[in-house]
């Protein structure tokens, strides 16, 4: 998918509002300018709002999803594309491949594994994608936090930093994707 962004979010709608609507917002923002949609298939939380915005705004989607989470993240069956995978390693590998830019949303563990991940590779030379945290309501800035930790304690050199870029609302994070893509 050309032009395709990789979006990590929850499964979960999250305790405040805003985070429901930024996630449609993201959907809606992503088709209108054109860009695929690579996420992990599930039609409810954050995932099934930004998804469910996407495919309405006319976007194209391609879902990911183990097997084994079909029933507990409801495998939206009207994607344009959907890949099952056996393990989660694979998910996260199919979803990252598939995508020109990563854009992570408010979430929880899963998303906090999968932005680490892409950030590691990213540290290491792996690949040179973008990386963008959506911070809405400020909900990124414990980790901000512990990047800015992790490197001051020396386990990172500054440039971890440099590797991650923070829009505060869906307008900085359109500005920022059409800046790389």
């Amino acid at each position: 998918m050309s032009g395709a962004v990789c979006v990590y979010c929850g499964s979960r709608d999250g305790a405040d509002p805003r985070f429901g609507q930024a996630a449609e917002a993201v959907g809606r923002m992503l088709a209108g300018n054109g860009w695929g949609l690579v996420y992990g298939a599930g039609d409810v939380g954050l995932m099934g709002r930004v998804a469910r915005a996407h495919q309405a705004a006319g976007g194209r989607a391609l879902g990911v999803i183990p097997a084994h989470l079909f029933p507990r993240e409801v495998a939206k069956g009207d994607l344009d594309r959907l890949v099952v995978t056996e393990t989660m390693h694979e998910r996260k590998k199919v979803m990252f491949m598939n995508a020109d830019a990563v854009v992570c949303l408010p979430g929880g563990a899963g998303s906090l594994d999968e932005f680490f991940e892409a950030l590691t590779w990213r540290q290491i030379g792996l690949h040179a994608k973008p990386i963008l945290l959506l911070n809405v309501a400020g909900y990124w800035d414990p980790l901000l936090g512990l990047l800015e930790h992790v490197v001051a304690q020396g386990f990172a050199g500054p440039d971890v930093l440099g590797f991650v870029t923070v829009a505060p609302d869906v307008g900085a994070l359109e500005e920022a994707l059409r800046a790389v893509l």
